[in-house]
């Protein structure tokens, strides 16, 4: 990639130590007046100044080529300039299409450049950190084995919050010209910040042609799709703009007639009348239809043919030059320029100022850095080269930029070019080299395009070992089944323990990823044993992921069960012990009776795990067994640590996996928002390829959520989507049967659903998961007993939780189990004496069950409790106690946003004959767990900005929450939280 020229600074006297230097405009272009665009420079204009004011904006302008997009971009930064705002603009360009970043840092990397240490550290601080990776050369930190998945959600979250430190200082315009020549990160990366964008005084404005399907067309029209998005279609011209072009460009008048027929032959496109009225002047002809019709007015030939012919009647050095610049593109040195064109900068020099004075060029004052005024010219003298000079040209400038100290991926988009494979030594070192750099910069699959052009016609196994293991591990997240050829070809040749690591974790996760997990636990089984490192801490990784991997096949599950105890009393002082010991409570956790054993194991895990060293799907795994040993909570802080630490670049695979996770907790606690914007995250950053097994888990608990809320077409249109067959054979489907199952409970079909309940119960039994703090089937598949009058097979059920909760020390299961248990206790049926004992056994249930749940942060169970605590009191004669109870639960559920229970609190309370008013929730008690948490940090002095970043969440949404949390107290700002803070007590925890 080559860098644009550097620009000096607007009113640099006025520079603060918070200023960075803001770069100077471009020259203008010699091409096309900007005419008739009056209503699109207005539409920009009040956007610039919504900006100013502290406004969040997208523009985006399109329109074929042509039709003055880069100049209306150019207008609005040259106007937002003059109104003192930061623009960082990049022109993107097609050689570095395959280059991961490559716009985001023709955007920043001027800046950062100019900035001094303090400065940079500033930008890059906190979250901003993970943007290093985007901007410079920074490795990726953890481990190898996470090196094949997409590890952009990191990098592009840094890249925003790189974006907000820059908006701190003031507003702000981001300028992107020919968005659809832009590589797929930084597009990635921009339709990331447009969807954040709301609360920063941020312009984004992006220009792209349309007519051509962009490789990046689906995210330039999600960008479009944004509700901030401006799109901005510039108009044909009119008959007025057409005169004065020629005016402007022939110093002659003309009539209708010419101004009709010019319209007719180029649609109004400014370009291209341009084009016809420099072809006009070629040859001498008057503004006239008679001369139009002997200039052709094909598309294909308006503007090439005229341009190339202008071309060829000067000097061979303009030819030369111009060929040499296209194919080295904008900001190309002039010295690079003359000897890929064989000339001397002092021939050269005065060439390019020939292309200049013909407006195919600007350059600097200094005649050292050139630049194509519009990219369709470099396109046609790129096209108008025969295919073996052009792929030979290319191949001369990557030798010469490596000469010059280019950067790999600079002289790689060059060798990109040229034949296939690639050949000397020199190339493939470059390549090879590039394809790191590109797997450090989430593009794996530029790095397996680099990789196969080194891949020689007849492979040798032995002799090019070191090459497929490379190229197999790129092709982890680009093709699966590219990269198990590969990496199995590989491995045979592969002794040293850490490369053989490599390749077994890899190619075993592949093999799952492809379906065969089967053949992964065979694989790992028989090689574990060949990887011999000193410390034996390899083996147990691999050990740990052989686990994992059974996971995803019933069969060797079953057969790994019946294998060991599954010892935890492995110490987790090494990335190996963490990784074993998080697979084996998995394993332990989820039959329920040894929960506590597990989380304590669990503990270990997290306490002395080091994003830097430990996979995060180890750590996931850790999270989760806290989360099946009924500690919501405490999985919760852990999903977010492993997802928000500020020293981890995680891949979005595991992001994803975490936030589906996440999203089970947040659930468990109450927190519903949260929950439901966990599951969002998880589906959208769902990886494809995976059979849908991502998808299952947060769109079972977004099940769940919807129905809490009372969405009921909601719910059925996330059970509506469709999965892959193979889904169904994994333990993911179970959850989906139980939320289904729900679902149909919900709508009325109670044979349905304890269809789908029962099958999900059936399952989990055979995947070894009867721990009740697992799943909530049972719940649900009771409750469709009791609609169906089957009240003995609901309290065999309810029993049996009871029974595994208690065993287990699972209390929040237990109350559940126990709140359930009470509902089968009707007796109405066997007389008025046994019917009281009925009831009387169902308030010592109940009351056992308020007891487990009391003082719990499972808030939702807890509401539950109290409803149907308020309910048999109420049934028992007891009046007034079954009011206050039901106060109680209609509060929590007013607080948690439950509509559901709201309803059923609202609607008992009206049967004990009094007249709820509209909830006002109010106290500690009443703050939600993330208003709480936003509550504490602010307490501790931190800012908005500091508890964003810590919470991975908005500063948007870190003020709502603070709203509420002031109202919700009675408080006027930050000062008095400390101390009402300070003053929870046990029943009212904050």
């Amino acid at each position: 990639m080559t860098d644009q020229p550097q620009h000096a600074a607007d009113h640099a006297d006025q520079r603060t130590d918070r200023d960075l230097p803001r770069p100077k405009a471009p020259p203008p272009c010699t091409f096309a007046t900007l005419v008739d665009r009056e209503q699109e420079r207005a539409a920009l204009s009040s956007l610039v100044r919504g900006t100013r004011a502290g406004g969040a904006a997208i523009a985006l302008l399109e329109g074929p080529v042509g039709s003055g997009k880069s100049r209306l971009l150019r207008s609005l930064t040259a106007e937002a300039r003059l109104n003192g705002i930061r623009v960082l603009e990049a022109r993107c360009d097609a050689l570095e299409r395959d280059f991961p970043f490559g716009a985001v840092r023709r955007l920043f990397e001027p800046l950062l450049a100019s900035a001094d240490p303090q400065q940079r550290a500033r930008l890059l601080s906190g979250n901003a950190r993970a943007a290093r990776q985007a901007l410079g050369s920074e490795a990726l930190h953890g481990s190898m084995m996470d090196l094949a998945e997409d590890v952009s959600f990191a990098v592009l979250h840094g890249l925003y919050w790189f974006t907000s430190h820059l908006a701190e200082q003031g507003p702000l315009v981001i300028a992107v010209d020919d968005a659809h020549c832009a590589d797929l990160a930084s597009l990635r990366f921009l339709v990331h910040l447009a969807r954040r964008l709301e609360g920063l005084p941020v312009l984004l404005a992006v220009s792209q042609r349309t007519g051509d399907r962009a490789t990046g067309a689906a995210l330039l029209d999600d960008l479009a799709a944004q509700p901030l998005c401006r799109v901005i279609r510039p108009r044909p011209l009119t008959h007025d703009g057409i005169a004065e072009l020629v005016q402007e460009v022939l110093g002659r008048t003309s009539d209708e007639a010419f101004h009709a027929a010019c319209l007719a032959a180029t649609g109004g496109n400014p370009f291209l009348v341009h084009a016809l009225l420099a072809a006009l002047r070629l040859h001498g002809e008057p503004p006239t239809v008679e001369s139009l019709e002997r200039i052709s007015a094909h598309d294909s030939s308006l503007f090439a043919e005229p341009m190339l012919r202008v071309l060829r009647q000067q000097p061979p050095a303009a030819m030369a030059a111009a060929r040499a610049m296209a194919v080295l593109g904008d900001g190309s040195p002039a010295e690079s320029c003359a000897r890929l064109a064989g000339l001397d900068v002092a021939t050269l020099v005065p060439a390019l100022r020939t292309l200049g004075s013909l407006g195919l060029l600007t350059g600097t004052e200094d005649g050292r850095t050139w630049s194509f005024n519009h990219g369709i010219v470099r396109e046609v003298i790129l096209a108008d080269m025969p295919s073996a000079e052009r792929a030979e040209s290319h191949r001369r400038a990557a030798r010469l930029l490596l000469d010059d100290g280019a950067r790999a991926e600079q002289v790689a988009a060059h060798l990109l070019m040229t034949e296939l494979p690639a050949t000397g030594e020199w190339a493939v070192t470059v390549l090879r080299e590039a394809a790191r750099e590109a797997s450090f910069r989430s593009a794996p699959a530029l790095a397996v395009d680099l990789l196969r052009h080194c891949l020689p016609d007849e492979v040798d196994p032995a002799a090019d070992a070191a090459l497929l293991v490379e190229l197999g591990l790129a092709e982890a997240a680009v093709d699966t089944h590219a990269s198990v050829r590969h990496l199995q070809l590989a491995l045979e040749h592969v002794h040293e323990p850490l490369p053989r690591f490599f390749v077994l974790s890899s190619l075993s996760s592949g093999l799952v990823r492809s379906g065969q997990a089967a053949q992964a636990v065979r694989l790992l089984a028989e090689q574990t044993p060949t990887v011999r490192d000193a410390t034996g801490d390899l083996s147990r990784l691999l050990e740990g992921q052989r686990l994992l991997a059974a996971y995803e096949d019933l069969p060797s599950y079953r057969d790994i069960l019946g294998e060991s105890s599954f010892g935890l009393e492995l110490p987790g002082h090494t990335p190996g012990e963490r990784g074993l010991l998080a697979a084996r409570a998995g394993v332990v956790v989820v039959r329920g009776d040894r929960a506590a054993e597990a989380a304590a194991a669990a503990g270990r895990v997290l306490r002395r795990g080091e994003s830097a060293a430990d996979s995060p799907f180890f750590l996931a795994s850790a999270a989760t067994v806290l989360l099946y040993a009924d500690r919501p909570d405490e999985a919760d802080a852990a999903y977010r640590r492993i997802m928000g630490s500020a020293d981890q670049d995680h891949s979005t695979l595991s992001y994803s996996v975490c936030s589906g996770l996440r999203s089970e907790a947040a659930y468990r606690l109450g927190a519903l928002p949260e929950a439901l914007d966990a599951t969002r995250t998880a589906l959208d950053l769902a990886p494809p390829g995976t059979s849908g097994m991502a998808q299952l888990l947060p769109a079972s608990t977004r099940i769940h959520v919807l129905l809490e809320y009372g969405d009921l077409a909601g719910a059925e249109a996330v059970a509506a989507q469709r999965f892959a067959k193979a889904a169904a054979d994994t333990w993911r489907w179970n959850e989906y049967l139980a939320a289904r199952g729900r679902l149909r409970l919900a709508q009325g079909e109670p044979e349905a659903a304890l269809a789908d309940l029962l099958e999900c119960g059936r399952r989990q039994v055979q995947w070894a998961r009867t721990s009740p703090a697992v799943s909530s089937w049972w719940v649900w598949a009771a409750r469709a007993h009791l609609a169906l009058g089957n009240g003995g097979r609901a309290r065999a059920l309810a029993e049996e939780a009871v029974f595994r909760a208690r065993r287990g020390d699972l209390p929040y299961a237990l109350g559940a189990g126990l709140s359930l248990l009470a509902q089968t206790e009707t007796g109405a049926k066997a007389g008025a004496k046994a019917g009281a004992e009925a009831g009387a056994r169902r308030l010592a249930l109940l009351e056992e069950a308020l007891a487990m749940l009391e003082d719990s942060p499972a808030r939702l169970e807890l509401t539950r409790v109290l409803i149907a605590q308020g309910s048999a009191l109420h049934e028992s004669g007891r009046t007034e106690a079954a009011r206050e109870v039901l106060r109680r639960g209609l509060e929590s559920a007013y607080a948690l946003g439950a509509r559901v229970l709201r309803a059923q609190a609202h609607h008992a309370l009206l049967a004990t004959g009094a007249r709820p008013r509209r909830p006002m929730s109010s106290g500690l008690a009443s703050l939600t767990p993330s208003e709480a948490q936003v509550a504490r940090l602010a307490a501790d002095g931190r800012t908005n900005q500091e508890i964003s970043e810590a919470l991975f969440v908005t500063q948007r949404t870190v003020e709502q929450h603070l709203t509420s949390v002031y109202r919700k107290l009675g408080s006027s700002g930050r000062r008095r939280l400390r101390s009402l803070l300070d003053g929870a007590t046990d029943s009212e925890p904050a």
